[in-house]
């Protein structure tokens, strides 16, 4: 199954997922059209669904007009609000369209209340709960939901490729080696991400094994990421979850050195 990549606005992805059989494409978070056209057009692909994680409009916005060329299903999350979706899924609902692999619906809350994700195979498609290098802010979900589905997420095989919708991952590394500065496996990846973007290469996806060693907000359980959150916030944290919050509040004020 090849998965392309779209790029839009100043550091969105816009995902289309073919069929290994065939042209057949899924569309994932179309924040804008005319990107897509254009990839549609030049790789000669035929998109057959919408798969939408949650309502913000750099995911959304292309929808409609593309649904003016395209008479095709929009999938997407039951507890959110979004006009241009036809079919509305939940947690642990399997998607099922020909050509493809099975998609599993995660419940990804958090970033916002009712994000999702989809699981193809070991391939993640995850909006903005889990980023490279980093997760999404709080915007109308609770720490303790986005805390849930990030470790739910980590539950997952090592081998999962992990599809965000943003290329954040420089700022998201500069962050987590100022939470943990000793990790080794942070350092060589700092380095070679800062290769990549200094080449205008993308940086994900991201392999699940690198994020759970690499990513400060899948490491609350860490003795070092622990003692650098404590540290932060002047105050003993009772928990991964504890952890976690100090972590989150932290990058939302973070300015790099």
């Amino acid at each position: 199954m090849s998965v392309h990549a779209v790029a839009a606005f100043n550091d969105n992805y816009i995902w289309l997922i073919q069929s290994p059989q065939n042209r057949r494409v899924l569309i994932v978070d179309p924040g804008d059209a005319q990107p897509v056209l254009a990839a549609l057009q030049q790789w000669d692909l035929i998109p057959v669904a919408f798969l939408i994680t949650h309502h913000h409009h750099d995911h959304t916005g292309g929808i409609a007009a593309l649904r003016e060329s395209f008479n095709i299903p929009v999938y997407g999350p039951a507890a959110e609000q979004i006009n241009d979706v036809t079919d509305t899924v939940s947690a642990g609902e399997i998607v099922r369209l020909k050509d493809f692999d099975e998609i599993t619906v995660m419940d990804t809350g958090g970033h916002t209340p009712g994000h999702i994700s989809y699981l193809m195979a070991n391939q993640l498609f995850c909006g903005d709960t889990l980023f490279a290098g980093g997760c999404g802010r709080l915007l109308g979900g609770t720490a303790a939901q986005l805390f849930t589905s990030l470790q739910q997420i980590a539950a997952l095989p090592d081998n999962t490729k992990v599809y965000c919708a943003h290329e954040y991952t420089l700022a998201n590394l500069q962050f987590a080696l100022a939470v943990e500065p000793g990790n080794t496996k942070l350092q060589q990846r700092f380095a070679e991400t800062r290769a990549l973007r200094a080449a205008k290469q993308p940086t994900v996806p991201s392999m699940l094994a690198l994020e759970k060693t690499t990513n400060p907000f899948l490491r609350c359980d860490e003795p070092a990421v622990k003692q650098a959150a404590e540290q932060h916030s002047g105050r003993f944290l009772n928990s991964p979850l504890e952890v976690f919050k100090v972590l989150r509040q932290w990058k939302d004020n973070f300015k790099p050195a």
